[in-house]
């Protein structure tokens, strides 16, 4: 006997149960009942072997594809469901006896006979299980087994018991699957030849054959949905060479091919590869790492190639696309871990896992670099007006939307420590202690406040203190108004924006005083005290020229913020229209004659009020600088 008909016999995965009769009314050919002797497993009569035998030599025939045109060109399967159970069955029940007879009658020419029809029903099987995965590849592709699989699984299933006895007819079909669409019927019946086809070869000891055929076409399906994917293999020493254009594109691919390779692609070949093989552990394992390693190393290997080697992604903007990088593999980490839990595709993980270190560290590295940045700001020209920094603009703008991804962030710097104790703005945390904060709160207000003190510096550069004041107002505000818009106000908290609230007030407190000031001077302290003619006169006319001056020089001045710009000229005209007013109706008749009234008093509270109206969003004149410092 050639050696692979005793390989066949010998070396053979579990016999499916043996049970009933199909009903006669479904074939021609009867199966009989072996009968059980209870110390020697199952027992044939010579009349039951010579039935078995005959019974799978008619079906062999007539399906071997190298004995017949029609046999050849027809699949078994899609012309008559019925006969292709009793097929199986036959060869399951072949395989039985052939293996009784190696243990009773080895020389028996019933074997070599039985062999010989193995061979050929293993070549019709062999033929089908190729048809199958290749005909119905639309059916069969990842997404619709795993659609399938989230849907209704039981509308064309059966048990195994049924599948074994052949009890999934043509009629049977009929009334199946009214609950799920006709896609999805197609994969589940499919499925379920494709199941009873490998399991019946596999405990015929044709495992290798069956196997062969299904990883070459299942392998060649998912390569072709990652190269419709956009992920291709390329040398990592060329993506420093790719430009930033197309680097972009790749990595919304990228991005792209993640979500649908764990969901549908990786997912739905598991699933397939799960119930194909559900009979051997190891057969499932040995496919599926086969099919879907290689593509997904390839996959998740991209952002470590990326990272270590492309020179494009060395500007700040680049964090972000890192950390939708991280996020897809994170948030995709439990099916990765699941998908790919096989000992033999732990490559995958690891790949996945690295890459996740390496573009945590390229984020800690870019935050780094941005941190430097801020502090190697060196502008002289102060901004007209004391308007907003575009350094603050920047700075702030790219921390808002660098929070969006607080939770990734919280991940990469987990392990980092905290700047020096004593640095950092207090935290509003639950236990009002500020080593409660994770790290990435310290880093965000360690940011900020180096940006603050960078301002601190820039409003030095003005001529006027009073503009620095209001310069410091503004930024402060702009900074606040961002945290308070962002996931900022989560990792700072409330009280941090209190207290830097308080100190903007502050400023424009000062502001107010600085710049304004010589025009409160100009009144008396006692604004209701008498006084002479002569002495009203010189106090309007102070009070005007001084006003004049005053309003000259804040023309320029700009409050970017209209909620803020209100609320300054509102306190301005609260303070300076109340006091004016008091003294001028107290005074106004004792200046004189009409001339002498219009000479010297210009000015009614009224006119005041909308003298100042119009301050704040004034033009934006160039502003000199100068070595003087503003004084605390």
């Amino acid at each position: 006997m050639p050696t692979k008909g005793m390989r066949s016999l010998l070396f053979h995965h579990k016999a499916p149960s043996f049970s009933v009769h199909p009903s006669p009314s479904r074939s021609s050919i009867s199966f009989p009942t072996p009968r059980r002797n209870p110390s020697a497993g199952l027992s044939f009569s010579d009349a039951m072997i010579e039935e078995i035998i005959g019974n799978a030599a008619v079906l062999a025939i007539k399906w071997d594809p190298e004995a017949s045109g029609y046999a050849n060109v027809t699949s078994m399967f899609y012309e008559s469901k019925t006969e292709a159970h009793l097929f199986i069955k036959s060869v399951n029940d072949l395989q039985k006896v052939m293996h009784f007879l190696v243990t009773e009658d080895p020389t028996s020419e019933k074997l070599v006979h039985g062999h010989s029809l193995m061979q050929i029903a293993m070549k019709r099987l062999q033929k089908e299980f190729y048809q199958i995965l290749s005909t119905n590849r639309a059916h069969l592709d990842p997404e619709s087994v795993s659609i399938r699989s989230r849907s209704s699984r039981a509308s064309v299933s059966t048990s195994d018991d049924e599948i074994d006895d052949g009890a999934v007819t043509d009629e049977d079909l009929h009334f199946a699957g009214e609950s799920v669409s006709e896609a999805e019927q197609v994969s589940s019946v499919a499925m379920t030849d494709l199941k009873s086809i490998a399991e019946c070869m596999i405990s015929s000891g044709y495992a290798k054959e069956c196997v062969h055929i299904y990883k070459m076409i299942r392998k060649s399906i998912i390569d072709e949905g990652m190269y419709k994917l956009g992920v291709e293999r390329f040398a990592s020493s060329r993506i420093h060479k790719i430009d930033k254009e197309v680097l972009d594109i790749r990595i919304k691919n990228w991005l792209n091919a993640v979500k649908v390779a764990m969901t549908s692609l990786f997912n739905g070949e598991k699933i397939l590869c799960d119930t194909v093989f559900a009979v051997s552990n190891s057969i499932r394992e040995s496919c599926f790492t086969h099919i879907a390693r290689e593509a997904a190393t390839l996959l998740f290997g991209f952002p470590q190639a990326l990272v270590a080697k492309s020179k494009n992604f060395s500007s700040e903007e680049n964090i972000f696309r890192l950390l939708d990088m991280y996020t897809a593999i994170s948030e995709n980490w439990p099916e990765i871990d699941s998908i790919f839990s096989f000992d033999s595709t732990a490559t995958v993980r690891t790949q996945a896992l690295n890459s996740l270190i390496r573009i945590g560290e390229a984020v800690r590295s870019m935050l780094s670099d941005f941190e430097a940045s801020i502090q190697k700001e060196s502008s002289k020209t102060p901004v007209a007006g004391g308007g907003v920094h575009p350094l603050t603009q920047r700075v702030m703008n790219y921390l808002s939307i660098l929070t969006d991804y607080s939770n990734v962030l919280a991940d990469i710097f987990v392990d980092c420590p905290p700047p020096a104790k004593g640095l950092l703005p207090e935290f509003d945390s639950p236990n009002s202690e500020e080593s409660s904060a994770p790290p990435i709160c310290h880093i965000m207000a360690w940011i900020v406040l180096i940006l603050i003190c960078k301002l601190d510096g820039e409003a030095k550069n003005y001529k006027d203190v009073s503009v620095s004041y209001l310069f410091l107002t503004n930024n402060l505000q702009h900074v606040i108004s961002k945290v308070r818009s962002s996931n900022l106000q989560y990792l700072l908290g409330e009280q941090w924006i209190t207290k830097y609230e308080g100190k903007m007030r502050q400023f424009a407190m000062n502001y107010q005083q600085l710049a304004w000031g010589k025009v409160f001077s100009t009144l008396p302290e006692n604004l209701t005290a008498e006084v002479s003619p002569d002495e009203a006169r010189l106090v309007f006319r102070n009070f005007n020229f001084s006003l004049e001056e005053a309003h000259k020089k804040q023309k320029s001045s700009v409050v970017p913020d209209e909620k803020l710009r209100e609320e300054i000229k509102a306190s301005l005209v609260k303070t300076l229209v109340s006091v004016y007013k008091e003294f001028h109706d107290t005074h106004r008749v004792s200046v004189g004659s009409a001339r002498s009234l219009a000479l010297n008093v210009r000015l009614t509270p009224e006119d005041v009020e909308a003298y100042l109206s119009d301050l704040f969003s004034g033009t934006m004149e160039p502003v000199s600088s100068s070595s003087r410092r503003r004084s605390h």
